[in-house]
């Protein structure tokens, strides 16, 4: 649980809620062990919406990348192609800590693939390259298969793997935000939160000072701002540290607060939004886990369609359908949670009320979305979120290479999801039961 964080609103909730209050499947031991010891170990394919048509002013390559972010392949492509960050599109994010595959697009208008050298770089490849005629956007995957391997873990535990899988199967996976979203600090919900609500000094103090937390991540940087030199901390901060060092360079040129933050790119500040929506979010599902609501349908509540993502509000007919039952059992529909914003659909009745209860826990209120600071306004939109996605296509096994034993989970997610979650669920990591109480 994070530490509460001064000037936050009183007894606001700080956490990002990526530990479950408790497990789908907590009826089934956990496995223990660890996940990420090498790239190796955690493999990442993307499933493809579409595929390019062969013409078009934009260049498509699949990329196999090994312990690089999404936003530092970006910036490798940039970089060798001669264009903007801008130009660079792709459809998701994907873990830097694993090997991952997924496919970018280039602006490169009047050019082909021939017109440039062959890519080259150490923790990046490219697999295949062609044309299209539109830019690669968020969300345009259908979702991403994973390949896990377990370590320091005994094989016989894959008979526990195996039937915490089927019930997550049978069940659903909890679509909770994995802690990717939340940053190195663990805090981007927070800095996010602070600039929704005009903190801008807060938010400076959270992005750029010392984390009792975390004390070793940019130690020497931190302590710089702290003492209010700002140009001693741009200097020792990482140069992919891109917020961050937006934010220093301005306030080293005697910027206020206010005008540092703004100053960030769009991404960053939009990444920082979407961390407070969805800690709101995960907030939100714990509450409908622990009442035992997260796979079922109430009236006023709002579903959602997961073959389409269409929403309709539930009404008192359509909660009672046995028709309506069917559907959930077949994951042709699920319940939904709120990304908060002014576009977002809202739930009526007790349903609109839980959520309502949960943002206000975070010292926050629908007023604080629609009316964000300058452009950041145009970065809060909203939309909902299942609160549960099908397992695709699990697979099982355990094993020994020259590493040690493992036991190696396979299995596919809709596009957003976050494989963390289901590896937590099989694990059930000793840290988070013990915080928990469990």
């Amino acid at each position: 649980m994070s530490e509460p964080v001064e000037g936050a609103p009183p007894e606001a909730d700080t956490s990002a809620h990526v530990a479950p209050a408790r497990f789908l499947t907590d009826g089934i031991p956990g496995t223990g062990g660890v996940i990420k010891q090498r790239p190796e170990d955690f493999l990442v394919d993307e499933m493809p919406l579409y595929q390019p048509c062969g013409s078009g002013e934009h260049l498509y390559m699949l990329v196999q990348k090994r312990e690089l972010s999404t936003f530092d392949a970006v910036d490798v492509i940039a970089r060798h192609f001669g264009v903007r960050r801008e130009a660079v599109g792709f459809a998701g994010l994907k873990d830097k800590h694993a090997i991952t595959r997924q496919v970018f697009s280039v602006h490169v208008p009047g050019k082909g693939p021939a017109d440039f050298p062959m890519l080259q770089h150490e923790k990046l490849g490219v697999m295949w390259v062609d044309s299209h005629a539109n830019k690669l956007r968020r969300g345009h995957l259908k979702g991403n298969r994973f390949s896990i391997r377990i370590r320091d873990v005994s094989p016989g535990a894959v008979v526990h793997a195996a039937r915490a899988l089927r019930e997550l199967k049978a069940k659903g996976v909890p679509n909770r935000v994995g802690e990717q979203r939340f940053g190195l600090l663990g805090n981007n919900h927070l800095v996010g939160r602070a600039i929704l609500r005009g903190d801008f000094q807060q938010a400076c103090d959270l992005l750029l000072g010392p984390d009792p937390t975390h004390p070793e991540i940019n130690a020497a940087a931190r302590a710089h701002y702290a003492a209010g030199g700002f140009a001693e901390a741009l200097e020792a901060m990482p140069r992919n540290a891109r917020a961050e060092r937006t934010a220093l360079a301005r306030l080293a040129h005697g910027a206020l607060p206010r005008n540092a933050i703004l100053a960030i790119d769009e991404t960053s500040l939009a990444f920082f939004v979407s961390a407070t929506q969805s800690a709101v979010f995960n907030a939100t599902l714990d509450r409908r886990l622990e009442a035992g609501t997260f796979g079922t349908l109430g009236p006023g509540d709002v579903a959602m369609k997961l073959e389409n993502r269409a929403t309709f509000l539930v009404d008192e007919a359509t909660a009672r359908d046995q028709a309506t039952a069917a559907r959930l059992a077949a994951f042709e529909v699920s319940p939904t949670g709120p990304f908060w914003g002014p576009d977002m659909r809202r739930a009526t009745g007790d349903a609109d009320s839980l959520e309502l209860d949960t943002l206000a826990s975070f010292g926050l209120t629908p007023e604080t979305f629609a009316n964000a600071p300058g452009r950041v306004c145009r970065l809060v939109e909203g939309e909902r979120r299942p609160l549960r996605v099908p397992l695709i296509d699990p697979e099982i096994e355990a094993g020994v290479d020259e590493h040690g034993a493992y036991i190696r989970c396979a299995f596919e997610l809709p596009r957003g999801c976050f494989a963390t979650v289901v590896m937590r669920e099989v694990m059930k990591p000793r840290e988070e039961l013990e915080e928990h109480g469990s």
